[in-house]
């Protein structure tokens, strides 16, 4: 199957022009709905499966938000996609499941990931295990200034990306089950902060794509969560236009 970057891509449908170099990636295809609002002028562009993008602008600069769906496959789809679309920045917004003690705190409102153990099967299709599911620094110091000045308490960390959902949150009604909770005690004493299913993917092709990438997860409120990843961006803009590094 020939794709050529000017091309409409087989799965997400878009084309070069179509999104922006920041790229926000919800696994839902209805929170790019809500995304879409902290956008100017903010047009759908595409849906496909689980691929919905919008697009607009933060600070007069192009800005897309595009679903992935759940899990790796469907992530990597939609970043290498997105990629010869022109996108070369991207911060996953999702939920998560909490991991360790630091995280389980009353006044934590989220993670922001600074690397994903890949607990998956996706990535070991592009490269071995040894290489590390790494985050860009520079979006994730965004990320930890916009939290700060939103006065948000969002820990940064390390969380895990899995294959199987109902592995963590019902281990006994799986043949798996011993090892399963024998896992997430060893992630919990090595203080993983958040469970989740798509950021190792999206981590790894950023890498060896040579683009940058990061996620901000959620424990309590949505709105708040988008509202830090949208100032990171407006950030990462002013950075980037400078054209200095943090």
């Amino acid at each position: 199957m020939k794709n050529d970057e000017f091309e409409t891509q087989y799965h997400i449908k878009c084309k070069k022009g179509d999104v922006g170099r920041y790229v926000f990636l919800p696994g839902d295809p209805f929170r790019t709905d809500l995304i879409a609002l902290f956008l100017d002028d903010a047009k759908l562009v595409a849906h496909n499966r689980e691929h919905k993008t919008w697009t607009g602008y933060l600070d007069g600069e192009k800005v897309s938000v595009t679903s992935t769906g759940m899990g790796c496959p469907s992530a990597a789809i939609a970043v290498e996609e997105l990629i010869k679309c022109g996108a070369d920045t991207f911060i996953r917004i999702g939920t998560a499941g909490r991991v360790d003690a630091e995280s389980k705190q009353e006044d934590v409102d989220g993670v922001i990931c600074t690397a994903a153990i890949r607990d998956e099967g996706t990535t070991i299709q592009y490269i071995p295990i040894e290489y590390p599911a790494v985050a860009d620094r520079v979006v994730v110091e965004c990320l930890v200034k916009a939290a700060k000045d939103n006065g948000k308490n969002y820990i940064e960390g390390i969380t895990q990306s899995k294959d199987s959902f109902y592995g963590e949150v019902d281990p006994d009604s799986i043949p798996n089950a011993d090892k399963l909770k024998a896992r997430w005690k060893m992630w919990e004493k090595s203080n993983v902060k958040a469970s989740e299913m798509e950021a190792a993917a999206i981590f790894v092709i950023s890498s060896i794509r040579n683009k940058r990438a990061s996620a901000i997860m959620s424990f309590k409120d949505m709105e708040s969560t988008i509202k830090i990843a949208c100032d990171a961006v407006k950030e990462l803009i002013k950075i980037d236009k400078e054209g200095r590094k943090i």
